[in-house]
């Protein structure tokens, strides 16, 4: 594995999250978001983000893990910068899609990037409901790639969701 992490410290909690760049790195994102396309199967998915800077790169490349995971054609819902509440709102607007959020907290002079991941219903995925197999899937090398250019599937811009004109 390329730039590994301890995947134990950082996908815990509830939540993926680590200190920039120690812990964590933009392709964490893009791990995590192909394998919980995989771990859920789910070909929808909304994402939203903080509009912070850092946040931002690893919103793109959690867009792109989320299209590139195996067969699945992801259709990915970009909200661009919105909160929380609002990414569940849309999330429930698109069909009860599974989605997620990722926020930089920048005190004491770190940095530490948040991903939280949400099942289509709305829930927070947890140990029990899917961190568990992600993080398996992670420590064991087993990151999803996608199986022809034909199974990639697309990041559409939707801001309007999050009361944003594109």
């Amino acid at each position: 594995m390329l730039n590994p992490i301890d995947h134990d410290a950082v996908i815990r909690d509830g939540r993926v999250a680590g200190t920039f760049p120690d812990e964590i790195h933009p392709g964490v994102a893009w791990w995590i978001a192909s394998c919980f396309i995989v771990m859920s199967q789910t070909r929808a998915l909304a994402v939203a983000h903080d509009g912070q800077p850092t946040t931002e790169d690893f919103h793109r490349r959690f867009c792109q893990g989320a299209i590139n995971a195996k067969h699945y054609a992801c259709q990915v819902a970009d909200l661009g910068a919105a909160d929380e509440p609002t990414l569940l709102r849309a999330m429930k607007q698109l069909g009860d899609v599974p989605g997620a959020w990722l926020a930089t907290d920048d005190t004491g002079g770190q940095q530490v990037v948040a991903i939280r991941l949400y099942d289509a219903a709305g829930q927070p995925v947890d140990e029990e409901t899917g961190l568990a197999k992600i993080r398996k899937m992670i420590a064991d090398d087993h990151v999803p790639i996608p199986v022809n250019e034909g199974a990639k599937g697309s990041v559409t811009n939707r801001r309007d969701l999050a009361g944003v004109t594109p």
